[in-house]
């Protein structure tokens, strides 16, 4: 085993920017709507509700993957505390095997097997750098992550921001004679 510098992966920016532009072009314009139409729900309580959304998406994005010398861990942002709880380190010697699983779509994630019975934990995949922490694991674990690929290519992620900032250009089309 080699020595590894302390490092941290955060999820990648491309990502962080598309979901959080795709959760905003599809709620935005809830509260207008809910204004305009005089719907049920008041629209002051929809603008918080989607606030709070805003809130909870932030918390799940602000994930980040850090690796030193005595392992690896993924942790979650200080001001989210509820998502504590999700967060995991294992030291390198805890690290037994990777295992791979198909996802109902027909990609592949991975999951670090640790030496105590039944327990498994997801292999961070939307990171920045991803193919540099899997040279990591690998050198510090001698295990074989080759042939390892990250979830999503990123390409997948370029065309749903396009499409997200086609949607923001119909909406303020559509929105615009309303306001």
């Amino acid at each position: 085993m080699t020595s590894a510098a302390p490092q941290t992966f955060r999820l990648s920016p491309l990502i962080r920017l598309t979901l959080f532009n795709l959760y905003l072009a599809l709620t935005v314009p809830l509260p207008f709507l809910a204004w305009k139409t005089g719907a049920a729900v008041s629209p002051l309580w929809l603008g918080l509700g989607l606030l709070g959304g805003l809130f909870l998406l932030g918390a799940a994005l602000g994930e980040r993957v850090e690796v030193d010398e005595e392992g690896i861990g993924v942790r979650y942002p200080a001001w989210a505390p509820f998502l504590a709880r999700r967060s995991w380190r294992l030291t390198w010697g805890q690290i037994a095997a990777l295992k791979c699983r198909s996802t109902g779509q027909g990609g592949l994630v991975y999951y670090l097997l640790a030496t105590e019975a039944d327990r498994a934990y997801l292999l961070p995949m939307r990171i920045a750098g991803f193919n540099r922490l899997t040279q990591i694991i690998q050198a510090q674990t001698a295990l074989d992550l080759t042939d390892v690929r990250p979830l999503a290519q990123p390409w997948m992620y370029a065309a749903l921001l396009a499409l997200t900032l086609l949607l923001w250009v119909i909406e303020a089309v559509g929105l615009a004679p309303l306001l």
